[in-house]
Formats: structure tokens, sequence, C-alpha cells
């Protein structure tokens, strides 16, 4: 039963968090007009050109996380992508009565939720991994390099 635990419930979960992408992945190569169109629907400039970098991250950081070959970064870049995709693309609150079923904004409020929900999960990939301890220690050592300066009443400057 250890073996459930430890070792094959932490691949399913890490699975079950990014299999979504793949998927996406695929359609956006299947259905790429209708990709080019959405990517182009925010308000930021390039969305067509922003596409490709978008389907890299869907195709490469899923097997990264599942296979944890640099798992909390590709979790980090992961998250930022579903939190940005989900502000740029679902933004439910531009859409009169949202909450109503009959809205076009209905369907963003659960496609907002859903990526964020992710977040969640890769938040949970990235402590697994130590990714948050060794940002942590990769800051304390940048910090260490500056000098410190400190200022001292009646001191000449440069002191």
């Amino acid at each position: 039963m250890d073996w459930l635990i430890n070792d094959a419930l932490p691949v399913l979960a890490r699975i079950f968090i990014v299999w979504i992408f793949p998927f996406s992945f695929i359609d956006k190569i299947i259905n790429h007009e209708a990709a080019v169109k959405q990517a182009s629907s925010s308000w930021l400039p390039g969305g067509a050109a922003l596409l490709y970098p978008a389907m890299a991250v869907e195709l490469l950081t899923p097997p990264m996380i599942v296979f944890g070959f640099y798992d909390g970064i590709a979790a980090f870049v992961l998250a930022g992508y579903c939190a940005i995709t989900a502000l740029l693309f679902h933004n439910f609150w531009s859409y009169p009565r949202f909450w109503s079923s009959d809205s076009e904004g209905y369907p963003h409020v659960w496609d907002f939720f859903k990526n964020f929900g992710l977040v969640g999960g890769l938040i949970f990939v990235m402590l697994a991994s130590g990714f948050f301890q060794s940002a942590e220690k990769e800051i304390e050592e940048v910090t260490m390099l500056t000098p410190e300066i400190s200022i001292v009443a009646g001191a000449p400057e440069g002191i």
C-alpha cells in the first residue's frame, strides 16, 4: 500500500493536473484559425505571435512536471501561463449578467476559476519540488553580493 501512496498517487496527481495541456496543444494545431482568433481577442498586441510560445508551454511543461525534470520551474511557468490566460481571455466581469446561463460571459466564469484551480495544483507541485526553498536560497545569495550601505550620522560621504 505504501507504493500506492508514496509512488503512484503523486504521479497520477501530476498527470491529472497537466493532462489538459497536451490536448489543448493538439487543438491549437487542428483548429489553428480559431486559436489565432482567440489569441488575437485580448487587448494584448501580437496575440497571434504569442500563440506559438503558448503552444510550446503547453507541450513542454507537462512532461517536465510528470517526470520530475525541472518540475518546479515548469510548474511556475505553467502556473503563470494559467493565471495570465485567465485574466486575458476569460474576463467574465466584462460581460453583462455573466452569472446568467444565457450570457456570453457565463462559460468564462468557469474557465477563469478552472485556470486558478490549476494554479493551486501547480503551487503544490512547486512545494513538492522544493522550488520555493531553492528560489529563496538564490535570492539570499544574490542579496549577499550587493554591498550594504549604511548611513552613520556625522560620517563623511562614501563611508
